[in-house]
């Protein structure tokens, strides 16, 4: 999520009562998490296991639960609970706001059918269409001949919490979705916006219908997916990636361009340009055909056929 304008290193700490490291005048730009970071942004760590990955990232402030020296060209923000600290900053920026039809774009050409409910800076492109019963969340941009169809959910809140004493607490999501150009999306979907940043459908993409897409996914141009493919947040869908039914993918995992998931596969690890993969772990699709035709012949070799 960028700021409306930058703001300073201090006034960012007055606003959640902390502490400071670093130039009171150090411009923060950008607040997002982990994997959204760029250079301006300020971002949270309460573990220590993750300070590395948060010190050294692309966030130029860091949102942190101790004093640790603070790398050159960055500063610190000290805090008893950053992720409590972290959600009062995004909630002062990007705080829930009834919708009431502001700043909405929606091109002549577009078929918004009956009972279609729009929030707040919604864009939908030419010749777009959009039926029954659809839901754009705010700050939900769609192209130009798109066709979403009834009862998708577009926009929702990350399926994001912090578990602590046995309680879930929930991470305030003001980031976006956008779909490109040329996408179809089936009946009944759900697609999560970004936490901090953006969900993004790719141009061309192909989406049947129950399928669910996790916040800060990004999907590439041409891919396919069949009805009740789950896919968790944080996900890189390169370009002219299949997904056949009920295939599950979960969170930061890259699936490499031109790959293929067949149907009920439950995918663990990256997927490599260009393979297809089968079964749950999945394994790449000519091995686990080998291991089926052999367990096939188990009875034989054990003597009991």
């Amino acid at each position: 999520m960028k700021l409306p304008f930058s703001h300073t290193l201090k006034s960012i700490a007055d606003l959640i009562d902390c502490k400071f490291i670093g130039n009171p005048d150090f411009s923060v730009i950008g607040i997002n998490e982990i994997h959204q970071v760029e250079a301006g942004d300020l971002v949270f760590v309460d573990n220590e296991k993750y300070y590395d990955k948060a010190l050294n990232s692309a966030a130029t402030t860091i949102l942190i639960d101790k004093e640790v020296d603070c790398p050159e060209g960055k500063a610190l923000i000290i805090s008893e609970n950053p992720f409590r600290d972290f959600n009062k900053l995004t909630e002062h920026f990007s705080p829930v706001e009834l919708w009431s039809n502001q700043n909405q774009e929606i091109d002549e050409s577009a078929m918004i059918f009956p009972n279609v409910t729009l929030g707040n800076n919604v864009k939908i492109g030419k010749n777009s269409i959009i039926y029954s019963g659809v839901v754009l969340y705010s700050n939900t941009t769609i192209g130009e001949n798109v066709i979403i169809h009834a009862n998708t959910v577009i926009g929702g809140d990350a399926f994001y919490f912090q578990t602590k004493n046995g309680s879930h607490n929930k991470l305030h999501s003001c980031g976006s979705v956008v779909i490109e150009n040329e996408v179809e999306i089936g009946a009944s979907c759900s697609i999560d916006k970004g936490v901090s940043g953006v969900t993004r459908i790719g141009e061309g993409t192909k989406i049947d219908g129950q399928v669910h897409v996790g916040h800060d996914t990004v999907i590439g141009k041409y891919c396919r997916f069949a009805a009740q493919v789950g896919i968790a947040g944080c996900v890189t869908i390169e370009d002219n990636v299949t997904l056949w039914g009920q295939v599950g993918i979960p969170a930061n995992l890259t699936l490499k361009k031109g790959s293929t998931a067949l149907g009920q596969a439950g995918i663990l690890k990256n997927m490599e340009e260009g393979k297809t993969y089968l079964g749950s772990p999945a394994k790449e699709a000519r091995e686990e055909f080998k291991e089926m035709a052999l367990i096939r012949k188990l009875p034989e070799i054990l003597g009991l056929k």
